[in-house]
């Protein structure tokens, strides 16, 4: 059975480098201070995209669109999913979503897919801002979406669903499910694909109307002759929002403190090279859970 063109959607954040965490990284309200850290492409996001590029290879005429939230800087993550190979992408950003939890941001992506649509939402597991692995679910349950977790490839598709594996501790396991559908990648799935020099040269001047308003030079002829180069934005009004459940108002979870761990070895482990001896180290790993 042949199988219709799939509107896919993928949720990616632009994140704060949390390689680099220093004093400066949280604010005096319990918020990130996002503009003392480099930011960056979250990166099981990436897998995420990669895995949407790859049902678009497989199902003709199919469609991606990058979904992400947050301030106007943010754009750049659709940008970069452009080179890569998407089709399109919104901004969804508004001085209301400021401070939002994960309660908070899912209810603005769901209110902001209700009004898109799709047939498919590919998300990373967990940003690695907030390491929860929250939203995808959240944002599965607020649509009433079946959902499959720590996917790690997308095996086949036919008009009923997609079959997928996903990874477990010790192993995996395949599952069955139908469209719509929302999926999270593991960091196990394949990376994304590099960017496509041509898709560079094509969108590199793409913006969102804010960022036009904001620049020096007059692209308005430009982007009139070709219409790919705007980059939707959506806000609280776009999407029929409720302010009470978005921002610092809809978020019951405060960061109280955020804290730079640097884990320093504190004893060593001498073993041969016999069978026996790495296979009892080995074991001793998974049952410690530093592996597995």
């Amino acid at each position: 059975m042949l199988v219709k063109p799939l509107k896919i959607i993928v949720l990616a954040k632009q994140v704060p480098d949390t390689r680099n965490v220093g004093k400066d990284a949280m604010k005096a309200d319990g918020t990130v201070n996002r503009a003392a850290l480099e930011a960056i492409f979250n990166p099981e996001d990436l897998n995420a995209l990669e895995q949407a590029l790859r049902i678009k290879d497989s199902v003709p005429g199919s469609n991606v669109m990058l979904l992400t939230m947050g301030p106007g800087r943010a754009a750049e993550v659709v940008r970069e999913g452009l080179y890569r190979g998407a089709d399109g992408g919104v901004l969804l950003t508004d001085r209301k979503f400021a401070g939002s939890d994960t309660l908070a941001t899912s209810y603005a992506l769901s209110k902001a897919i209700s009004k898109l649509g799709c047939d498919v939402i590919v998300a990373g597991r967990q940003a690695i801002d907030g390491d929860t692995a929250q939203v995808g679910p959240q944002v599965a349950e607020k649509l009433g979406y079946p959902q499959v977790t720590y996917v790690e490839e997308i095996e086949k598709i036919n008009a009923d669903g997609m079959e997928i594996r996903r990874r477990l501790d010790n192993g995996f396991e395949r599952v069955m499910t139908p469209f719509p559908v929302l999926l999270t990648v593991h960091s196990s799935a394949p990376g994304c694909r590099p960017r496509i020099a041509k898709n560079v040269m094509k969108y590199k001047y793409a913006r969102t109307l804010t960022e036009l308003q904001v620049a020096a030079e007059d692209y308005t002829r430009m982007f009139n002759d070709r219409p790919y180069l705007k980059i939707q934005e959506m806000g609280v009004d776009d999407i029929g929002a409720d302010t009470e459940a978005l921002g610092l108002s809809g978020s019951p979870t405060k960061v109280k403190k955020i804290e730079n761990v640097v884990f320093k070895a504190k004893e060593a482990k001498v073993i041969g090279v016999e069978d026996k001896e790495i296979e009892e180290l080995i074991v001793e790993l998974i049952e410690n859970h530093t592996i597995g």
